[in-house]
């Protein structure tokens, strides 16, 4: 992902409520969320060039999400894909705690991310550009391609939005309608990040729309005090891809 708003164990109804943009190159193929054949516990769109997700949550209740740390002076080709930090904690019986520990040894191994990770007890965060274990306390929160609630234009309009939509009665759709911001920020309010001033502006709309890259995908996760689960996944047509919206309900075994 790259743009998430997730409010954590801080609304009356909801244990996690999340609303998130997946930002690629159009060209890049991609499964579109449901759950995976090989692997029936977990839900979730998969990345078919390196067979990674960028978020997940499993039927057992394991939640993970990841982004891409915006450092393109240092991008090694011969990295580990870091789609494979969701799989691996979902997979695993690590707490978000002690993941995030057993993570932090080898951080290296991937370019520059940020990782959510949670079992519904417990919200973690971790980036290898921060290098520190994140347990979060109730609240609202934003990530994008910095460090967590870095205030980049996109991340505190969208905390703004999100605040607002869920401080009243909310659907999915309301969530997803939101995501689809493309206002570009100001110049003044552009983060530096090493690229073009063209390039910031581009990137720093909640939802980006540029030739060959931009939001793929917009998914809505709701889970309720009683362990259920509601997923929607909308795919916009960008590129050769077909708009389609995925939705999934269980309760968490």
């Amino acid at each position: 992902m790259c743009l998430i708003a997730f409010a954590w164990d801080m609304h009356p109804k909801y244990k996690l409520i999340l609303a998130a943009n997946r930002d690629e190159f159009y060209n890049r193929p991609t499964a579109k969320a449901g759950f995976w054949e090989n692997q029936p516990n977990i839900l979730g769109g998969r990345d078919l060039k390196a067979g990674g997700t960028w978020m997940t949550i499993t039927k057992d209740g394991k939640f993970a999400a990841v982004t891409n740390y915006r450092d393109l002076s240092n991008i090694r080709e011969d990295a580990t894909s870091r789609g494979e930090i969701p799989t691996d904690f979902v997979n695993g019986d690590a707490n978000p705690e002690r993941y995030i520990q057993t993570l932090h040894e080898h951080s290296e191994d991937y370019n520059g991310f940020n990782v959510l990770v949670s079992d519904l007890g417990q919200m973690g965060h971790y980036s290898n550009y921060e290098r520190k274990v994140n347990i979060l306390k109730p609240g609202i929160y934003g990530l994008s391609n910095a460090l967590l609630d870095t205030p980049w234009p996109k991340v505190e309009l969208a905390k703004q939005k999100f605040k607002s939509a869920i401080g009243n009665s909310f659907d999915h759709q309301e969530l997803l309608n939101l995501m689809t911001d493309t206002t570009i920020a100001p110049d003044i309010e552009l983060p530096n990040t090493g690229i073009s001033k063209e390039m910031e502006r581009s990137l720093s709309a909640m939802c980006i729309r540029m030739e060959n890259y931009g939001t793929c995908c917009s998914t809505v996760i709701t889970v309720d005090r009683d362990g259920v689960v509601n997923f929607t996944e909308k795919s916009y047509p960008v590129g050769e891809r077909k708009e389609n919206t995925e939705h999934y309900s269980f309760k968490v075994q």
